[in-house]
């Protein structure tokens, strides 16, 4: 194979045939083809795309690439959920927990931050001596013996994916359907689910923007767990403002707690039981989504839910007594004020998310260290009637240069008018 006939190939708008896609995937993965020539094909297949029969191809290599888990003897059903990636989407941290406590099992392997969006491994890494880099058997021995564990991607399980995930973030080819479908499924088919559920956001925060690029999204993902064995069900939500009163890092586990203690905000819960429930269905454990809600509610209530979550941070390694506290307590703060009075018609939660990538909160470059005391609070969002120098969200970090910048981004994003703003936040599944 000459790599670079490859990639002329799928610039030129020709399908690579299967085995094609194999070797320059598998020979990458080994070394044997630089950086540089991967992120040509990155960029190909950004502007070209791929077939059915070719992404189906490249989730097989990448699961190949690595160690899948087998979870064959578990009594349970086996099961997973992923979102897209948004502002303030903390959701992973309640569900996990909440579903173990409802007798599911959930093998969730995770994401750092990506572009201008937050990563769950970077908010659990908050708390300290959380532990999500481990080996798999570590990793499986915790589920097993608990119902649940969250960890990022490892070298072992994928690593074809761990490769290409670093390059696509740094070469502008994330918003790639193809890449996206093939690098989200190849993990959750090697973890040895039984059913996915999928939280596909759409809107200013989301990667794809429109709700045709999102269902598009969506259905491939759908085609791909079917041909692949694993049932799936494609939920579509709102990323048009940031999710829940806090979006950041250590200020979303704090969120998280509250929503598993009964407390959390509205939209939180919304997407969380719109997501559980088609797990509690798939898995027979509900007839319909108004029984499921009805029993992960009494979950929550009885205080499980929020036990199990306990249960999973400290067979990880995490020290549960911060709970009580604030283990990373922010030195700089800035209030935003509303410039007009009137109502919130949008926030631009992209460039939200690059001005929380500015005070901390994500990376612009592999190697930045994120401030776990970092975020903000949103006090009023689409559709709040605001009285100008009203409080509309608090900026807090350990940077105030940081908070500076993001406060220029926070500027352009927030539009104050007129108008009634109604903005829907389930907008339909598959």
């Amino acid at each position: 194979m000459i790599p670079a006939e490859i990639i002329a190939q799928k610039r030129d708008g020709k399908p690579l045939d299967r085995n094609q896609m194999k070797t320059f995937v598998e020979t990458f993965t080994t070394g044997q083809i630089p950086d540089a020539q991967m992120a040509s094909m990155l960029m190909a297949i950004y502007f070209n795309g791929l077939s059915e029969d070719e992404t189906f191809a490249l989730v097989e290599v990448m699961i190949a690439s690595g160690k899948t888990l087998d979870f064959s003897q578990t009594n349970t059903p086996v099961v997973d959920k992923h979102s897209t990636g948004g502002i303030g989407d903390k959701t992973s941290l309640v569900i996990a927990p909440l579903l173990a406590s409802a007798g599911l099992t959930l093998p969730m392997i995770a994401g750092r931050s990506l572009g201008h969006t937050g990563g769950t491994i970077d908010k659990l890494e908050a708390i300290p001596g959380f532990q999500a880099e481990v080996p798999l058997d570590q990793f499986k021995s915790w589920v097993d013996k608990i119902g649940c564990a969250i960890i990022g991607q490892t070298g072992e399980i994928c690593t074809a994916d761990k490769k290409m995930y670093a390059l696509r973030d740094i070469t502008a080819t994330v918003p790639s359907i193809p890449l996206i479908c093939a690098s989200i499924m190849s993990k959750k088919i090697a973890e040895g689910i039984d059913a996915l559920v999928l939280d596909v956001k759409t809107g200013s925060g989301a990667f794809m923007k429109t709700r045709e690029q999102a269902e598009t999204l969506g259905r491939w993902m759908k085609k791909i767990g079917n041909a692949f064995h694993v049932n799936t069900d494609i939920v579509f939500t709102s990323m048009n403002q940031p999710l829940g009163n806090f979006s950041g890092v250590w200020c979303e586990v704090e969120e998280s707690i509250q929503c598993l203690k009964g407390q959390g905000s509205k939209d939180t819960m919304e997407v969380v039981f719109a997501l559980c429930s088609k797990l509690m269905i798939q898995s027979k454990k509900s007839e319909n989504e108004s029984e499921a809600i009805a029993q992960l509610t009494a979950l929550i209530a009885s205080g499980n839910a929020y036990e199990k979550f306990v249960e999973m941070v400290n067979i990880q390694g995490g020290d549960t007594s911060v709970f009580e506290g604030n283990p990373c307590p922010p030195s700089d703060e800035l209030i935003y004020l509303a410039k007009k009075e009137g109502v919130i018609q949008s926030m631009n939660t992209e460039q939200i998310g690059w001005g929380m990538v500015e005070m901390g909160c994500g990376r612009k470059n592999a190697d930045d260290k994120i401030d776990f005391s970092a975020g903000v609070e949103f006090y009023h969002k689409v559709g709040a009637k605001v009285e100008k120098g009203t409080p509309i969200a608090r900026l807090f970090n350990s940077n105030k240069n940081g908070i500076e910048k993001a406060l220029v981004q926070f500027e352009k994003a927030i539009q104050i008018g007129n108008s009634a703003i109604e903005d829907p936040l389930i907008l339909g599944s598959i």
